[in-house]
């Protein structure tokens, strides 16, 4: 088994698994919930990763849970994990799958394109060029 199958990815809801509607739930994104599932069966672990909290959250939840998606955890980077005002409330993630990514949400057929591909390392960094390389030709 190589490193690939065994991925934190954390995952937005709101213009990623579904249409963004909010505060209402907008429709399935085009295989959604196929693509998470089949991410899942592959041995990725997948944290719902979202603005919504209290009522709003669960309806997000119960919504992804009748569509047959149970998350490993929600907000937050494990399930035992307790909110904690005086520590930062980001999460211990791989990838994060986001509709607000630069260039926006490649969609879900991609995203298992890319996961899915043994030659793709979503963990190794491209070598970044230096400011001034933008200005060359």
């Amino acid at each position: 088994m190589n490193f690939i199958d065994k991925l934190i990815l954390a995952i937005d809801f709101d213009g990623t698994i579904v249409d963004d509607a909010y505060p209402k739930i907008g429709k399935p994104k085009l295989f959604a919930f196929e693509t998470l599932k089949r991410l899942q069966k592959d041995g990725h672990r997948l944290i719902l990763w979202t603005y919504r909290s209290d009522i709003r959250l669960q309806e997000a939840v119960d919504f992804c849970k009748e569509n047959g998606l149970e998350f490993y955890a929600v907000n937050k980077s494990f399930p035992e994990e307790q909110f904690d005002y005086s520590k930062s409330r980001k999460i211990h993630a791989d990838l994060f799958i986001d509709d607000r990514n630069i260039g926006g949400f490649i969609g879900w057929g991609e995203v298992y394109q890319r996961l899915s591909n043994p030659k793709y390392n979503p963990l190794q960094q491209e070598k970044k060029k230096g400011f001034f390389s933008f200005f060359r030709k």
